[in-house]
């Protein structure tokens, strides 16, 4: 335990003695809020701490960092993004959509005790014990250790945790001819006819039975098929018969309409700053939109209007293009 202790303090410049106490404590050092769902209900969020949140960032950058993730896992990475996502499936013709449930707090601590064990990761089971502390929260009422939605080493940690079952799919899936990509809780396999993807979701559930970790179940009501007869989308981007990802006619109407009543004024600053991030991610994902903008309403219209808000969104990572635009 010295070693991760030492190392910690380290980098910190807290001493080991104040590290150990917040790693000890941290699985119950965090505050508990609810936000709405897109799809109603509410989302339980766990804040940690400050010092917890900078010890568990310390620990991403000093360990998580360095362990695999898959090449099929496509979120919460810094050279991926939901358009990475969606343009793995954008010359398919069919698409196949699933989903867990409860994806975060599903992942046990267990799950990274045994994969510490299976890969020698930290010196011994009493760093590993320290380790699982401070990445896993323990609900009120809860005597199981879980990852919390809102710490910041989860998300990477997950990916980590998931590195099994993508390789496991994707090798088995790839036998068809389909293409896998997991985007956190959302998996999409796709492939030319809809046939290559019949035997997907067994595959999924076989999966899902034999790994040892994590233990996840899927959502049943979140299993959609879909052909090119019907408009298809990847993590809320639309994928157009002829293979270009589009944020869809729809936003672009919104968007149209937004701009228009800007350049006139009528929008109050938090509707600018709304706007200002839809146009800040349709210049990544569709830049050709943006020019048709530019044509109407004007170059330094658009330009403006891009930059309102724009430090306060520098670190904008959406789950999900909804999540900008927030539709349901």
């Amino acid at each position: 335990m010295a070693s991760l202790l030492r190392t910690m303090a380290i980098e910190t410049g807290l001493s080991e003695v104040v590290v150990q106490r917040i790693m000890q404590s941290a699985p119950h050092r965090y505050k508990q809020y609810k936000i709405d769902k897109r799809n109603g209900g509410k989302r339980q969020i766990s804040q940690p701490a400050t010092e917890v949140k900078l010890l568990q960032r310390v620990f991403v950058d000093l360990y998580l960092s360095k362990l695999p993730v898959h090449p099929a896992a496509m979120a919460y990475l810094p050279n991926k993004s939901i358009l990475d996502n969606a343009k793995a499936h954008a010359q398919a013709g069919s698409i196949l959509k699933m989903d867990f449930r409860d994806f975060f707090p599903s992942i046990r601590k267990a799950s990274w005790m045994s994969y510490c064990a299976e890969f020698s990761i930290l010196e011994d089971h009493t760093e590993r014990d320290l380790a699982a502390s401070l990445l896993f929260q323990r609900p009120n009422g809860s005597g199981a250790m879980q990852l919390a939605i809102g710490a910041p080493s989860s998300p990477t940690l997950s990916n980590i945790l998931m590195f099994r079952f993508d390789e496991i799919i994707s090798s088995e899936v790839s036998q068809d001819k389909v293409v896998y990509t997991r985007y956190a809780d959302d998996l999409t396999f796709s492939a030319e006819r809809s046939w290559n993807l019949v035997d997907v979701e067994k595959t999924v559930k076989r999966a899902l039975r034999e790994i040892p970790y994590p233990r996840l179940q899927l959502h049943p009501d979140k299993t959609t098929h879909i052909t090119k007869k019907f408009s298809r989308n990847v993590t809320g981007l639309v994928l157009a018969n002829d293979g270009r990802v589009t944020i869809g006619k729809g936003r672009k109407r919104a968007i149209h309409a937004a701009t228009h009543s800007a350049s006139l004024g009528r929008l109050d600053a938090r509707q600018m700053q709304k706007l200002a991030g839809m146009l800040a991610f349709v210049h990544s994902v569709e830049p050709a939109f943006i020019s048709v903008l530019e044509r109407r309403y004007g170059f330094e219209t658009i330009m403006r209007l891009q930059t309102v808000g724009s430090k306060d969104r520098r670190n904008l990572r959406p789950h999900s293009v909804n999540e900008i635009f927030e539709e349901d």
